[in-house]
């Protein structure tokens, strides 16, 4: 599968902020400061990070480059491989406990045998982590607040950028819905706490790591889907509660929750579909439990 680099922007975002798009995959960010540069994620593949360096090369040339992988999901980190070996990559503790699990080189192995592109992938840790709830880089003119955002993954991290009032919320925050980590009611609290965290920021513009927008209207749609999701469970017959197929049941589909944006591609529309029936069956799980998961 082909996938192309280039590099984008939104309408009003500060020219030292520059999205690098790998097709519909996956978007990472680049931030320029006046002491250093830095790279929110490095794509799905080592081949697509070079790619992109070099895109950045008159931008990355004159200063030091750092690296922050936000969470270890494939499609952010992969591309690590690229990164020379002087570069520091910064991710949080929780990221570091996910690659010592053996299911993350299960997940390379059958990645690999799915498509030859992943054949030059080697995963590549992050050279520094920290614990806690937030890390802060001091650029000179920009700072930028590396928040632990659990909830999609344990070791989700965005970035804010308070003087432009700029939030990359990764995948924390999603359009048109997140999806949470386990069927575990706290790991759904998290992610609703997590979207109210980047909520409160105010921020201008909030950066996708897929839907390709920066509108922080839709950390506000993510908030009110979780709510429409617990008002919706909350009122269900107690014996639809052990159906695996509630996501399917009138009143549960995701067309009632929010409305797929013109021209999704069908594979995408069937990815959030999924992501919907977790959301749900943790949602099934907190009500069981007496859990208000929204922290409303």
């Amino acid at each position: 599968m082909a996938i192309d680099v280039e590099l984008t922007t939104y309408p009003g975002l500060d020219e030292r902020i520059v999205v690098v798009r790998a097709g519909d995959e996956v978007d990472c960010v680049f931030v320029r400061t006046e002491r250093f540069n830095v790279l929110v994620d490095t794509l799905a593949t080592p081949s697509l990070c070079a790619r992109a360096m070099e895109l950045l090369a008159d931008r990355i040339h004159d200063r030091p480059l750092v690296v922050i992988n936000s969470h270890m999901d494939w499609d952010h980190f992969w591309g690590n491989l690229a990164i020379g070996n002087d570069v520091p990559i910064i991710a949080h503790d929780k990221a570091i406990e996910r690659l010592r699990d053996p299911s993350a080189q299960k997940e390379l192995a059958d990645k690999r045998s799915q498509e030859s592109r992943f054949h030059d992938v080697e995963i590549t840790m992050p050279t520094i982590s920290f614990s806690g709830e937030s890390m802060t880089l001091h650029g000179g003119d920009l700072t930028l607040e590396l928040l632990h955002t659990p909830g999609h993954t344990p070791d989700h991290v965005a970035v804010w950028i308070p003087e432009l009032r700029v939030c990359l919320a990764v995948d924390a925050v999603e359009y048109p819905i997140p999806e949470v980590w386990s069927r575990s009611p706290e790991d759904l609290r998290s992610l609703c706490l997590s979207l109210r965290k980047i909520r409160d920021l105010q921020p201008r513009h909030v950066i996708l790591a897929h839907g390709q927008t920066a509108d922080p209207s839709i950390v506000e749609r993510n908030i009110a889907y979780f709510g429409k999701l617990r008002d919706t469970v909350a009122q269900l017959p107690e014996g639809l509660l052990v159906q695996d197929a509630l996501n399917e049941q009138p009143g549960c589909r995701i067309e009632e929750f929010v409305a797929f944006p013109a021209g999704m591609p069908t594979e995408t529309r069937a990815f959030y579909r999924r992501c919907h029936k977790s959301n749900l069956d943790a949602a099934v799980a907190a009500r069981l439990a007496g859990m208000d998961f929204t922290g409303s």
